[in-house]
This record gives structure tokens, C-alpha cells and sequence, in this order.
């Protein structure tokens, strides 16, 4: 698929849209939950682009006659960073909500189950050296619905500045979003820091209490994440790991055990869903969405969330599995 970036005197970053050649078209969007935004945000740069492929397409099917036109993720304000909110060009190009996403209107809900949790965190972090990208998408497990996201990009500490510029290149450079990554990356010391005011200001898990988190679990797609690299982060960062990441839900695991099905991924599960992929894959805000999305298909189908991993203390590096069949 070929698209094109644009470039002026503020740097730009665009976004594209993939659609899947699966069966179901995407959900409804319901009424918009207002996003917390935390205080003392640095000056931000703003962006403004228009994103395109060989078909640009500028609405999305929905399950019933009303259709609504899709917009890209503004990154900057996923960050809490977007200074063109009183700009209504922008706000036309650019989705500022991600609720409008990820609707619950599409589901039979007459099977969602009683869950243990009452929030899932739907983790889905990007960089293979250091990380980043630390995106979270919170869902209630009582109605399916959104209720907030934190998003960050995440600054390598160990690494020249050249050998970033060619990190970022190469991995942010295909999706044209490399400009707002340089103007918003802030070491993972750092994002830490303001992943906890997120945390508490949810009522998730309090510092001074340590411990896990309350009435809450991550959902990651396999144990890459929080079995590996954030741990190795920790090590790089200097930093101890802090106890809301022992214990984790490994979605392709629930699957298996659900479906009866393996899917390797986060596109084989969508694929065997029958769901449409959205986004830009290896973008971690879009793929948490669409993580998100299959986390809502088997709540509806009945799934039951259950902790599959738990790490034996900080210092150690063993997990145990809690599920006899997993990937």
C-alpha cells in the first residue's frame, strides 16, 4: 500500500488506515467518555495531516445505515499534548476520542459473564532495543465500554542521538509518524512516573500502598511485554520493577482455552473473529485498539478473564503459568 507524507514548517505526521479482507464491519460508536488529562504538560508541537493510500477511504461501514466518517488518531493528543483543539480544520481531520472506536452497539451483551476484574488494561508496547511506545487502553468489564487510554512515546536512554534518529527512521519512518515521536518521547523513567498519577487518579494502585493492582489487570497479546521487556527496561532505565507489573492476562492464552482455537496474534485472532483490522499494525495505539476489540468480541461471547502469568518477585526472572493449555 502506497501513501504519501507531507512535510511544512511544523513536523507532520500522518496515519494510515488498513482494512482487513475479513467479513464484519466495525462497531458502532457510542457516547464519547471525556479523557482524563494529567497537569504540566510540556509545549507541544502541533500536527496536521491527511492520510492516504491508492483508495482513500473516508467512511467506515457500520453494522446498520448510519455511517460516520473516519478519522486518524491525533497523536499529540493521545499525549495530552494537541494544542489545536480550538482549531476546527483539525478537529475535522483528526479523531480526538478513541471511544469512537471502540463501541460497544455491535455486541449481544446477554452473554458478557460476571468477571472478577472490574478493569482490563489492554498494554501493547513497541521497540525491540528499548521501548517505544507505552500505550494503555482501560475497559470496564461490567458494559464492555471505554473509560480512558494513556499513551506515551518512549525516549531510549542508552543510545546515541544518531542511533535513535535511525531507530525511529526505521521503525515510525513507514507510518510518517517519526516527527511527533521526536517532539513527545520522554524517557521511560519518566513515563513511569506519569503511568502511576494515571493509575492513582483511577483509583488502579497507590504508591505509598505498593502492591497490585486494584480490581485491575494488564492484557497483553502474549508474554513478550511483561515477562521480557519490561523487565530488561527496568534494568536499562536503572529503575526496580515496580509491583502493579507482576501479574499479567495473556489474552492468546483465554483464547485458546475459550475458542479451543490457537492464534498466534492479535491478526489471527481479528481473522478468526471475522473483524476488520483498523490502523496501522506495529503502531501501538492502534494495535491496543484493535486488541481491545477482540478483548470485547469474547467478553461477549462469554469469555471469562483470568490472571494467566504471575512473576514469582522483582528480583526474579521466573513466571509461572496459571493455564495447562497455552500458547
Amino acid at each position: 500500500m502506497a501513501f504519501t507524507r507531507l512535510h511544512s514548517s511544523t513536523v507532520l505526521f500522518s496515519h494510515l488506515l488498513t482494512f482487513s479482507p475479513l467479513l464484519h464491519p466495525p462497531l458502532l460508536p457510542f457516547s464519547s467518555l471525556s479523557l482524563s488529562r494529567l497537569a504540566n504538560r510540556r509545549a507541544p508541537v502541533s500536527a496536521s495531516v491527511v492520510a492516504m493510500d491508492q483508495n482513500p477511504t473516508e467512511e467506515i461501514e457500520a453494522p446498520t445505515t448510519t455511517r460516520r466518517k473516519w478519522k486518524p488518531l491525533c497523536l499529540y493528543y493521545t499525549q495530552g499534548k494537541c494544542t489545536m483543539m480550538e482549531d476546527g480544520s483539525h478537529l475535522e481531520k483528526f479523531n480526538h476520542n478513541l471511544a469512537l472506536d471502540l463501541g460497544v452497539d455491535g455486541f449481544v451483551l446477554n452473554k458478557l459473564r460476571p468477571q472478577e476484574l472490574d478493569y482490563l488494561l489492554v498494554l501493547d508496547l513497541e521497540g525491540k532495543v528499548e521501548i517505544l511506545e507505552f500505550p494503555v487502553v482501560m475497559i470496564d468489564t461490567r458494559n464492555m465500554k471505554f473509560v480512558d487510554s494513556f499513551h506515551r512515546f518512549v525516549r531510549p536512554t542508552m543510545m546515541s542521538e544518531q542511533k535513535i534518529t535511525q531507530y525511529i527512521e526505521g521503525k515510525y519512518g513507514k507510518f510518517g509518524v517519526d516527527g511527533v515521536w521526536h517532539d513527545t518521547a520522554i524517557p521511560f523513567k519518566d513515563v513511569l512516573q506519569e503511568f502511576e498519577q494515571w493509575l492513582a487518579h483511577h483509583n488502579l494502585w497507590e504508591k505509598v500502598n505498593g502492591g497490585p493492582l486494584n480490581r485491575a489487570a494488564f492484557v497483553t497479546c502474549g508474554n513478550w511485554d511483561l515477562k521480557t521487556k519490561v523487565p530488561d527496561q527496568c534494568r536499562v532505565s536503572k529503575i526496580k520493577l515496580p509491583p502493579y507489573f507482576m501479574e499479567w492476562i495473556n489474552l492468546k492464552d483465554i483464547f485458546l482455552n475459550f475458542y479451543n482455537r490457537r492464534a498466534t496474534g492479535m491478526v489471527t485472532m481479528m481473522r478468526e473473529l471475522q473483524m476488520p483490522l483498523f490502523g496501522s499494525h506495529h503502531l501501538g495505539i492502534d494495535d491496543a485498539k484493535n486488541i481491545v476489540r477482540v478483548l470485547q468480541h469474547m467478553l461477549s461471547d462469554g469469555a471469562l478473564m483470568q490472571i494467566t502469568a504471575r512473576r514469582g518477585s522483582s528480583e526474579s526472572g521466573d513466571v509461572k503459568f496459571t493455564f495447562k493449555n497455552r500458547i
